[in-house]
């Protein structure tokens, strides 16, 4: 058994004993106050002969009367009862022993004793309490007593958990850390070159591509202390917290240096100062001033690595990007097809996978995925067979978990009407078509009417290979085939219904981008309009500023206008030239609800060749 439990046990038993033997005595002494009488009382009622019997006890006298019943009174310590008897009038004639009988007895110790307890024991209870809550604060698991202890975790580096084998499609950042890795291994090596190794790395990328994966990657590899804290974990509502944690942090990674601090979400302490809502100093500037100061004050000769993530970086304070702060910056980006395909089979590892699958083609179906994204997917696909009572994770779930992340589960037991399902199966059929159509767009890969998420239908469209650059016949070719099933409803059941409000959406900030943002207008020029304002406190645009005139502006919802009916009336045209296409797709749809690219492909045939593009999937 754990000493220390039995020693608490202990400890409680004490406690409660105390209390009870203390609730104890006062009930007693509350019962014997009861029938305690004054001295005076008792003095007049021998004189009038009806008391029996008196036993002196210490300063107590017990009083028994003719009738047997016994009362108590108390004397004066400093005279003796006949004295004070006397003194009230009572006569030797009214004390003979005839009339009434006097006995003295000697204090007992063990009165003496449960009277010094009655006094000191509640100081003791209250010791042992303070006592209590002392301990209890001292603890790990209560902070009462210690809001400036940095709350950082600990990894000492001896049996790693994540090295860089776990990591995969980032190999451009893994060879920047390794540098790291092998200063902490071999310092010697730099040194005599001169050369100091950056005392600050960040990493930066969108949400989900591995950097405080990396970050553990590179305290298992370098087997030196590794002390890990959020940046919220800094600040507090008590003002001096935050900074006083940072001092802490840093003592501590100064005794275990060489060590890594790693800083996950920095732009929790790290945002521009003189940003606050409530001025420019507040209890987040006090700990990122710590924290500048510490990276790189007077103090700085040890050997202390600061590694830090954030999606933000925009954000970040000038100084704490500066050079002899984070002297590096690593940048984490989406991965491109190899490095998708890389990420898969990291992640497959150790699962049971069908031999049939084909993670090539998985890694050409996920364009935009990043490694969270990729995991999740992978996590799905072994749910999905687990639920279908298979041994093996086939390609079947894999392709099907593609469409849960990106879409959302299934909802087959949605009940809609026929004349509802007929015109989600147009809607469909319109934007399948009008892609399929044109060269610029992406190859339609699945074409479904069943319920996903939020959609009552969805065309996926993925493209042959990875893009970076956006040309302006492909937005436009995009734009076409949003707006394909709104023009289907229109054109087959000459009306239009609410199905398409996400395309317009999507299509027309597809095309005020290409106005305001891209430069990508004939009529207004390869210019800007517009300044995005952003609050640095909150993180987030708030508005647009206008640096241009009224008319400007007219002139760019003209032109925003004139793109946006230019593709409906192109996709338009599409689907009264293809419309036996269009029955066709439908029909075929409201038959079996999906459709696969070769499916839909047997019953329309590439009308020209296609090329790669980036992803556009189109929901209902």
């Amino acid at each position: 058994m754990n000493p220390s439990r039995n020693r608490s046990s202990i400890i409680y038993l004490l406690l409660f004993v105390a209390i009870i033997a203390m609730v104890v005595y006062n009930f007693n002494q509350q019962a014997s106050s009861q029938e305690v009488l004054y001295i005076n009382q008792v003095a007049e009622d021998i004189r009038r002969g009806i008391v029996q019997r008196l036993i002196e006890d210490d300063n107590r006298v017990r009083v028994i009367y003719s009738d047997g019943d016994e009362m108590t009174t108390h004397i004066d310590a400093n005279a003796t009862l006949v004295e004070q008897l006397k003194e009230l009038g009572v006569t030797t004639e009214d004390l003979n022993s005839e009339r009434i009988k006097i006995e003295y007895r000697p204090p007992s110790a063990w009165l003496g004793i449960a009277t010094a307890l009655g006094y000191i024991l509640p100081f003791i209870i209250l010791a042992g309490v303070f006592w209590f809550v002392f301990r209890q604060a001292q603890g790990s698991n209560n902070a009462a007593l210690s809001f400036g202890k940095s709350r950082a975790r600990m990894f000492t580096g001896d049996q790693p958990t994540v090295t860089f084998q776990d990591v995969a499609g980032v190999d451009e950042a893994k060879e920047e850390l390794r540098e790291v890795v092998e200063f902490l291994r071999e310092p010697e090596k730099f040194i005599s070159l001169g050369a100091r190794i950056p005392k600050g790395v960040l990493l930066v990328g969108p949400p989900g591509t591995g950097k405080t994966l990396l970050a553990k990657a590179v305290s298992g590899e370098a087997g030196v202390p590794f002390f890990s804290i959020s940046g919220s974990e800094f600040v507090e509502m008590f003002v001096g917290v935050g900074a006083s944690r940072v001092r802490d942090l840093f003592d501590q990674a100064k005794r275990h240096s060489p060590c890594i601090v790693f800083v996950d979400e920095i732009d929790a302490v790290g945002r521009q100062r003189g940003a606050g809502l409530g001025g420019s100093h507040d209890e987040r500037e006090q700990t990122l001033n710590q924290m500048l100061v510490e990276m790189d004050g007077f103090d700085t000769d040890t050997n202390v690595i600061i590694m830090a993530a954030t999606n933000r970086p925009d954000i970040l304070d000038p100084a704490l990007l500066r050079p002899g702060r984070f002297d590096r910056r690593v940048v984490l980006d989406r991965p491109d097809m190899r490095g998708r395909e890389a990420i898969l089979r990291v992640h497959v590892k150790g699962k049971p996978l069908d031999p049939e699958v084909d993670l090539g083609v998985l890694a050409r179906s996920t364009p935009g995925f990043v490694g969270a994204d990729l995991e999740n997917l992978v996590n799905e696909a072994a749910i999905l067979s687990a639920r279908r009572n298979k041994k093996l994770i086939g390609q079947a779930e894999m392709e099907e978990a593609i469409e849960r992340v990106i879409a959302g589960p299934e909802r087959k037991s949605r009940l809609i009407s026929q004349e509802e399902k007929r015109i989600v199966a147009y809607h469909e059929a319109g934007h399948a078509v009008v892609m399929h159509t044109l060269p610029q767009a992406d190859p339609v890969h699945k074409v479904s009417i069943i319920s996903r998420g939020m959609a009552g239908g969805y065309t996926m469209a993925l493209p042959e290979e990875d893009r970076t650059l956006m040309p302006r016949k492909k937005l436009l070719a995009d734009m076409v085939g949003l707006l394909g099933g709104r023009a289907a409803e229109e054109l087959v059941f000459d009306d239009i219904t609410s199905g398409a409000s996400n395309d317009l959406e999507r299509v027309t900030r597809m095309a005020r981008a290409m106005v305001t943002r891209l430069g990508m207008s004939e009529e207004l020029g390869p210019m800007v309009y517009g300044q995005k304002e952003e609050l640095i406190f909150l993180g987030r645009e708030i508005s647009e500023q206008r640096d241009y005139s009224e008319a400007v502006a007219e002139q760019i919802d003209k032109e925003v206008r004139r793109l946006v009916s230019e593709a409906y009336e192109k996709a338009r045209q599409i689907l009264i030239e293809y419309r036996d296409k269009l029955d066709a797709v439908a029909e075929r749809l409201l038959e079996q609800e999906t459709l696969t690219r070769e499916e839909f492909e047997e019953i329309f045939p590439p009308p020209v060749p296609k090329t790669s593009g980036t992803p556009v999937p189109v929901t209902a």
